[in-house]
């Protein structure tokens, strides 16, 4: 209620607030958009790097917005500086980008931002908050607290000694009902102080509201006098975020479920600002599975708790965006198998699918979706992701990538555009074991193991001789095949597997077993994609070279 005495103790805390709420009103308008359009934001704070499960928010509020018309933009809130790290903000918004989030307003930078209803960084927006601030104090919804750390300290003290829940409720806030003399008084003393809600809740009478995810909630009435603003006149994250996601128009307040249990004090707050609340949902969090039991990603404990590592090991964003959709909703495996080519964003989110218990992350799924999202790429798609990684995170690759481009394309082409595209490549950091044996300079090791049992070491040294002599690089893939069977046959392996298996005591082996010691010799490797292709882009020269310095088995 607005009395004399409220309205002078809010002149005399804050005389340099003329602006009212109505005249932010109308410089923050509504926003022009569809009616069923969603207002979404992401709101970190620069405290340390981005953590997977705020990547996971980010993704989900930037979908809901695209797919309904809407927007979403991204405010950071650094109120609190004394955790602000430094590049905080750039690498939150450096990371975003990496992983594909582009927010249509918003920060996109240190000291960069865009849009129209800015500042979108809390500590630029204070006079704002001391506009709303100032007229709760008028409204007698405010009050002065002059409470000392060592007061405080004794009050919880003395109600953990009675039992009673600790804070600053009822006869524990001590100065509610100060009168303007004894404000101004202890003012003119040079007593600090902090601005307090005057709360009407009461713990015994219970709020329900409808969670997006979680669906109806009902939770104990909010009745703490909490602080609204700090004693350096800077707002807590409570009071700040109110006031922003209503002057920035949001309608759908995304975030984790460990903000549930003070959704009370939010919708506390919009209602003693007299404002329309937006829709909150709470998402479970992304989990790990610890011995027999499950648990939240750490952030100390934890390494793919931050997105670095993430980009580190050469996760396309495409895959973590595509894993998350399946985190975020059990229908949408099913849907990319439906819609193999569609766009990610074609995909229909829906909230009331989301799990409330919270999702394990499976990194063996995540490789797997990786490997599929890397085998739709072309060529020169998997050459630029690649030497975009490299430049920053194995300079030797980068090196080799942009000396010979075309070779390095063809080396990557090997095996792409069919239906069945090999699947070799999970991350960019396995690609300079994949590439390797194309650049090594002589014959490659061979491990006795991976040898056929059926080819001795002096049918091996005749084999690979006799092949080196009659090795064409210009044949055509059937010629070249035919040569292999010529080869076998001449050394005493069945030229193809029905003769083989018709009569196995006739012969050695088969032509299989000296196509793969062909595949050691040249490769090293006992798995490789097609040797046709592999040879054709290795050149005659480099061909010949390992097959005239062919190594003994280790």
């Amino acid at each position: 209620m607005v009395t004399t005495e409220s309205t002078s103790i809010s002149e005399l805390l804050f005389p340099h607030i003329t602006e009212s709420p109505q005249e932010l009103e109308r410089r923050y308008p509504p926003r022009t958009l569809g009616e069923d359009a969603f207002v979404t934001r992401f709101a970190p704070s620069p405290t340390g790097f981005l953590h997977i499960g705020g990547l996971f928010t980010a993704m989900i509020s930037t979908h809901l917005a695209k797919q309904s018309g809407g927007l979403c933009y991204l405010r950071i809130e650094d109120t609190d500086k004394k955790r602000e790290v430094e590049g905080g903000i750039s690498g939150i918004t450096e990371s975003l980008r990496d992983f594909g989030i582009i927010f249509d307003e918003g920060v996109i930078g240190t000291g960069e931002e865009r849009g129209g209803y800015g500042p979108y960084r809390q500590s630029d927006r204070e006079a704002i908050y001391h506009v709303y601030a100032k007229d709760l104090v008028r409204r007698g919804l405010a009050y002065p607290c002059f409470c000392t750390e060592s007061e405080l300290e004794a009050a919880r003290a003395s109600q953990e000694a009675q039992k009673l829940r600790p804070g600053c409720y009822k006869e524990w806030a001590f100065h509610r009902n100060l009168t303007l003399a004894e404000v101004k008084e202890r003012l003119a003393s040079g007593q600090s102080y902090v601005l307090r809600l005057r709360s009407e809740g009461s713990h015994d009478r219970h709020v329900t509201f409808s969670d997006g995810v979680k669906g109806k909630v009902t939770l104990s009435e909010h009745d703490m006098d909490i602080v609204i603003l700090k004693s350096d006149g800077m707002p807590t994250y409570h009071f700040a975020h109110v006031v922003d996601d209503h002057l920035m128009r949001t309608t759908h307040v995304i975030r984790g479920d460990e903000w549930l249990s003070s959704a009370p004090i939010h919708l506390q707050l919009f209602e003693m600002l007299g404002l329309e609340a937006p829709s909150y949902s709470h998402i479970a969090p992304i989990l790990k599975q610890d011995g027999s039991s499950k648990r939240k990603l750490s952030k100390r404990k934890d390494p793919e708790a931050a997105v670095s590592y993430f980009k580190e090991l050469g996760f396309p964003s495409e895959a973590i965006l595509e894993y998350m959709l399946g985190l975020a909703n059990w229908t949408y495996e099913d849907w990319r198998k439906e819609h193999p080519s569609e766009e990610r964003d074609q995909f229909r989110l829906e909230l009331d699918k989301m799990g409330s218990s919270g999702a394990l992350f499976d990194r063996i799924k995540l490789e797997d979706i990786s490997k599929q999202v890397i085998a739709r790429m072309d060529a020169a798609e998997v050459y630029r992701h690649v030497l975009e990684w490299a430049k920053t995170f194995h300079p030797e690759l980068a090196g080799q990538l942009e000396t010979d481009p075309d070779y390095a394309h063809a080396i990557l082409a090997i095996g792409r555009g069919a239906a069945n595209a090999r699947k070799d490549i999970a991350i960019w950091s396995d690609v300079p074991a994949y590439m390797a044996y194309f650049y090594e300079n002589e014959s490659p090791d061979v491990a006795a193991s991976d040898v056929p049992d059926s080819i001795t070491t002096e049918d091996a040294v005749k084999v690979i001789e006799d092949y080196a002599s009659v090795y064409r690089h210009t044949d055509d893939k059937d010629e070249w095949f035919s040569s292999i069977q010529q080869l076998s046959e001449r050394h005493g392996y069945a030229g193809n597997m029905k003769q083989y298996k018709k009569e196995p005591a006739a012969y050695k082996g088969h032509v299989g077993d000296v196509s793969l010691l062909l595949r050691l010799t040249i490769t090293g490797r006992a798995r490789t994609p097609d040797l046709y292709d592999v040879m054709q882009v290795m050149g005659n020269e480099r061909v010949m070279a390992r097959l005239r310095t062919r190594k003994e088995w280790t």
